[in-house]
């Protein structure tokens, strides 16, 4: 199996940091670990409870569900609103759409089946070709939404004539304390990390705004294309840093950590970087 030989991997994950760094290291490198995004929880938001009301009338022919967090929060909030088992049993009598493992986990942990999953890469286009076959015109679905909304699938069912209610349960921002990314960009400027790790897209927008806000977006873009080898964990994320100039140099056949560090590593022994 190739190794990283030691190579410095700087990792943007947050909520996953410790299984990331330590993959890096059973692969031979040194993670270099600065979270880059903090999932912040909306406080009780008026529109949770009337999502749930509508649930648990049973108004929903699908429910769509983009992540395992969004999943959590939701139940988090029918529990608050002393509805949980209502919420659970509606669930279960609903045409549940997942768009990854992450949401079908936790529905699994309650008993709650899944009807439709999307195939990997588990992105909004898989999504919605695993929706395509299924009759929505006339149709109410509740979608829920990861840490912003994802105009692009509510767009697309909306088209099919399809009454979409949406939710969104927590936000994305930036860590308090952002000397962490301060410091990694200067380190990625000055050909001090060897390799850099994606596994979101809001990872590379956050990224890049504090390199903005230090007036060296271009001097990154040059060391992430000549200097530093990239890697994203799947389409969404390379298109992301493509969007901001940047050609991944490593993206794994299945999008998840464990295949993405071993592609890393078999790049850096292919090219004996």
């Amino acid at each position: 199996m190739a190794s990283l030989n030691g190579a410095r991997v700087a990792l943007l994950e947050a909520r996953m940091s410790n299984e990331l760094a330590s993959l890096v290291e059973r692969a031979g490198g040194t993670p270099y670990t600065v979270p880059a995004v903090r999932e912040v929880p909306l406080t009780h938001p008026p529109e949770a409870s009337a999502f749930i009301e509508q649930l648990c009338a049973r108004r929903f022919d699908y429910v769509v569900l983009m992540t395992g967090v969004g999943v959590t929060a939701l139940l988090r909030e029918a529990e608050r609103d002393g509805r949980l088992d209502e919420v659970l049993a509606a669930l279960r009598n609903t045409t549940t759409v997942c768009r990854g493992p992450k949401p079908a986990a936790v529905l699994k942990r309650h008993d709650v089946p899944v009807r439709v999953s999307a195939p990997e890469p588990h992105t909004a286009t898989e999504l919605l070709a695993a929706l395509l076959p299924m009759a929505v015109a006339g149709k109410r679905i509740g979608l829920l939404h990861y840490g912003e909304r994802n105009d692009a699938v509510g767009d697309a069912l909306k088209a099919r004539n399809a009454d979409v209610e949406d939710l969104c349960l927590y936000e994305w921002q930036l860590p308090d304390e952002v000397g962490g990314l301060e410091r990694l960009v200067d380190d990625l400027v000055g050909a001090r990390v060897d390799a850099i790790a994606f596994t979101s897209q809001i990872q590379v927008r956050h990224l890049f705004a504090i390199a903005e806000r230090r007036g060296r977006v271009p001097a990154l873009v040059e060391a992430l294309n000549r200097q530093v080898i990239v890697a994203a964990v799947g389409p969404v994320c390379a298109s992301a840093l493509r969007s901001v100039g940047v050609i991944p140099h490593v993206q794994p056949a299945h999008p998840k950590m464990g295949p993405m560090v071993l592609a890393l590593a078999d790049y850096l022994e292919l090219t004996g970087r």
